[in-house]
């Protein structure tokens, strides 16, 4: 039996841990890899662009050397195209400078409060936007944080 994940009717505040739930995101738009593709540097948009975009790859934790299979996009977007400097900009909307900014902590949760200090945006702006009816790209409060 599938287990069911119940979230919280607790109002989030600034101080609630946020993430990108990518479990979520995946069961609820099916364009989520169409959004993921779109996010990898030109040179990584070429590479996958010949290949199915589909593909595993062997991970190997650098901290307890488990090998997980993990999907190649996500993990390539997180390791090497969110690092680089152009990867948020002045002109990036506020939902995709805070799913960027998930992206290139390696979806460390955060809270409004943190996001708008690194972000240099509002926390009560990011709060309102993130906890809204709205789930966007996947940003989600975090279940066990």
């Amino acid at each position: 039996m599938d287990e069911v994940k119940r979230f919280s009717l607790i109002k989030p505040t600034i101080r609630t841990p946020f993430h990108i739930d990518f479990e979520w995101w995946k069961q609820h738009d099916t364009n989520w890899r169409v959004h993921l593709q779109s996010c990898l540097c030109a040179e990584h948009q070429e590479y996958f662009s010949k290949m199915d975009t589909n593909v595993q790859i062997d991970y190997v934790d650098p901290n307890t050397a488990e090998v997980q299979c993990v999907d190649g996009i996500q993990h390539t977007l997180m390791t090497h195209c969110a690092k680089q400097p152009d990867f948020i900009t002045d002109h990036t909307t506020l939902v995709d400078t805070v799913f960027r900014c998930f992206l290139s902590n390696g979806n460390k949760p955060l809270t409004p409060e943190q996001l708008g200090e690194q972000l240099g945006r509002s926390p009560d702006m990011i709060l309102r936007t993130l906890s809204g009816a709205v789930v966007y790209k996947g940003i989600r409060p975090c279940q066990n944080p």
